[in-house]
């Protein structure tokens, strides 16, 4: 993929950015050199690498998926003005 000096004013557009001529020019050729980068990573033979998620193997820490209340209801309704068996009391506002 290649990039040109409109898709460089194009995006600059799209994201707001005041570009320059001079810039757009620059821009080009390290867009190109970026993007032809990415191809390069793309052409590596990664067959049989396991995907990891650091250089140093390490388990991941992981805890029980359970669902609770949090022990917190007393603590949430505390400064309410009224409450019954930890429900928020509020005067009717509809007749």
């Amino acid at each position: 993929m290649s990039v040109d000096v409109e898709t460089v004013r194009r995006v600059a557009r799209l994201a707001r950015i005041a570009v320059s001529d001079e810039d757009a020019n620059r821009m080009t050729g390290e867009l190109n050199a970026i993007l032809g980068f990415v191809e390069q990573l793309g052409e590596v033979d990664v067959t049989g690498v396991e995907p990891m998620t650091s250089v140093i193997p390490m388990a991941m820490k992981k805890r029980q998926d359970g669902v609770t209340d949090g022990n917190k209801a007393a603590d949430i309704v505390a400064n309410a003005p009224a409450t019954d068996e930890n429900f928020f009391l509020v005067p009717k506002v509809v007749e």
